[in-house]
């Protein structure tokens, strides 16, 4: 397991904080409340470790297929439905949507290898990100990639928790199956755009790994 580079300011500012905060209350409470100096030595140190945690960018075998589509991130599948997408196919598409809590991976990995022909970035609202409309009005950042296969839109969007979106695309660039594309911090959402017909493997509620788990195939 190695720790992403996103993660390294904020994991900083959070030792820093916690060495602060144990610091003060060592000097002050030892004494007086040995127990509560233990209590917030406890408290801040599970906060740093889930800190860590969530910056995490665990070791697995990553899927490579190019007949099939794999999931873009960690969570839950929470959307698989026909819907008309308005932003750059403006025809009706499949929409299947990832779920991101606070306590998964929030790498986000290239579904498919090819060429990405659009990028664009949209700020929004913080709607909690299994709003229907979360889609449309939250911050979010749209990416489409096209291969001999086809096409697919992938959409990072911001959650109520989540305030900060990275995306490492960029028009005209060639990308690999299951490479990072990008990341979201403290949770939200990942929806996949594919074409009507498009075979999917997965079911509503059913846990998903980016990089790992087959969405579906062309």
């Amino acid at each position: 397991m190695t720790v992403h580079r996103e993660g390294y300011k904020s994991i900083a500012i959070g030792a820093l904080i916690f060495g602060l905060i144990n610091l003060t209350s060592f000097n002050f409470l030892s004494e007086k409340l040995p127990y509560l100096s233990v209590l917030i030595f406890i408290i801040t140190l599970a906060f740093l470790l889930f800190l860590i945690s969530f910056f995490r960018i665990p070791n697995r075998v990553l899927t490579i297929n190019d007949n099939q589509i794999i999931s873009p991130a960690d969570g839950k599948v929470v959307v698989i439905e026909e819907v008309e997408e308005i932003e750059y196919y403006k025809d009706k598409r499949i929409q299947l949507s990832v779920f991101m809590s606070p306590a998964n991976v929030h790498v986000n990995r290239n579904p498919i290898s090819g060429e990405v022909i659009y990028n664009k970035y949209h700020p929004g609202k913080y709607l909690v990100a299994w709003h229907p409309k979360s889609s449309l009005l939250n911050e979010r950042w749209s990416v489409v990639i096209q291969n001999e296969k086809g096409s697919l839109l992938c959409k990072q969007i911001a959650g109520a928790v989540a305030r900060r979106i990275c995306n490492y695309s960029t028009v005209g660039k060639k990308v690999n199956q299951t490479d990072e594309y990008g990341f979201i911090k403290f949770g939200s959402r990942v929806d996949v755009l594919l074409p009507i017909g498009t075979k999917i493997h997965v079911k509503l509620d059913e846990p998903v790994k980016g990089g790992v788990t087959v969405l579906a195939s062309w």
